[in-house]
């Protein structure tokens, strides 16, 4: 196996792993030999996806986790110390889309929400993870394009994104003397159940969102869950140890506009 994607005895955490990027990244880890603490607030979900990676001979542990409380993203660090003995790798991958409206009909109760589980979800993730991982190890948050910039209709997703921006900076530049760096990805719309299912797609016709969301990319289309999983990948590699405080746009050239 290259050694740039050999993950052999790495101990990797993983939120929101019961589908899209997070489920994906679990398998590809899993099989270039990392060890797994995965989680989801759909318990059932996340167990069948363990069960799966185990029938594959990946080692792992699948729990429930709702990362919008601070005990249960603690329980997970927790988890995988206990189990394998320490940490390496943490990706807080997850995360909820609003439904789309203009900023003054946004309710204080979908702000709420939007930071409840988007921003204190990574905040509570890092607070226990650094610890955890003494004096190395990567971070990987997952923020958004629209952590980058304007985002019409989604005013409260916007902003928690951006704020997840302005978290990986800080832990990043906070951090770096010990080792640990701090990166987020910045996809823009890709095709997993967060984009396709009700609240983005209401008519729940996935080509048609597809040639309306994509008319904003250069490549007029939108991204693929794997896509997204292989920049991933690449920057949890153990052979990029210089790269830190970074937010990737992987946007099939939206930013280059």
């Amino acid at each position: 196996m290259d050694s740039l994607l050999d993950f052999t005895g790495k101990v990797a955490l993983i939120t929101g792993a019961a589908s899209g990027f997070g489920e994906l990244l679990a398998a590809e880890l899993g099989t270039r030999g990392a060890k797994l603490v995965i989680s989801d607030i759909n318990a059932e979900g996340v167990a069948k996806v363990g069960e799966a990676l185990k029938a594959k001979g990946i080692e792992l542990v699948a729990s429930a986790c709702d990362v919008s409380k601070e005990s249960d993203c603690q329980a997970q660090v927790d988890l995988a110390v206990k189990t394998f003995g320490g940490l390496d790798i943490a990706v807080n991958n997850a995360g909820i889309a609003p439904a789309q409206m203009s900023l003054v009909d946004t309710t204080e109760a979908m702000m709420d929400q939007q930071f409840n589980v988007n921003v204190k979800g990574v905040f509570f993730g890092m607070k226990h993870q650094i610890p955890a991982m003494q004096e190395a190890g990567i971070i990987l948050n997952v923020a958004s394009m629209a952590g980058l910039g304007g985002a019409p209709k989604v005013t409260s997703y916007a902003a928690a994104k951006h704020a997840v921006v302005g978290l990986t900076k800080t832990a990043a530049v906070e951090y770096a003397r010990k080792g640990i760096r701090v990166n987020a990805i910045c996809p823009f719309f890709t095709l997993t159940p967060m984009v396709t299912g009700n609240n983005m797609n209401p008519g729940g016709n996935v080509e048609e969102l597809e040639a309306f969301l994509g008319r904003g990319s250069p490549m007029k289309r939108l991204g693929r869950p794997q896509e997204i999983v292989n920049v991933m990948l690449m920057t949890l590699s153990p052979g990029n140890t210089y790269m830190n405080g970074q937010t990737i746009a992987i946007d099939g050239g939206v930013s280059a506009f």
